[in-house]
């Protein structure tokens, strides 16, 4: 059983950069592919990124591309999702995810984190 705990979550005015960071445990970091979803109030739940075990390879929500890096390290068991340039449309619950495909997890993550809160104010 892996257990996923993200942090870095906050407030933000609109144009500025917050860092989110998942710490993972319970398993073999390097086995399973990492990725990031969120949910705003009132939608469903949106896949923004995803990174293959190795970190070779990395897949973005229309969203999110061009302002958003997902990245991981394997020796700290964590991965990260930099995000610049955000907008109040980028407010919701953001959480960690974990796959044992280790290519990628766009849907169907087999484990979720808890969430973590980013606000954008405009």
């Amino acid at each position: 059983q892996v257990q996923l705990v993200e942090s870095g979550g906050g407030l933000v005015q609109a144009g500025g950069s917050l860092r989110l960071s998942c710490v993972a445990s319970g398993g073999t970091f390097s086995n399973y592919a990492m990725g990031w979803f969120r949910q705003a109030p009132g939608k469903e739940r949106e896949f923004v990124a995803t990174i293959t075990w190795s970190g070779g390879n990395t897949y973005y929500g229309d969203s999110v591309k061009g302002r958003f890096t997902i990245s991981r390290d394997n020796a700290r068991n964590t991965v990260y999702l930099q995000m610049n340039s955000l907008e109040p449309e980028d407010t919701a619950v953001y959480y960690c995810v974990a796959d044992q495909s280790r290519v990628a997890v766009m849907s169907g993550p087999d484990y979720w984190g808890q969430g973590t809160q980013v606000t954008v104010s405009s």
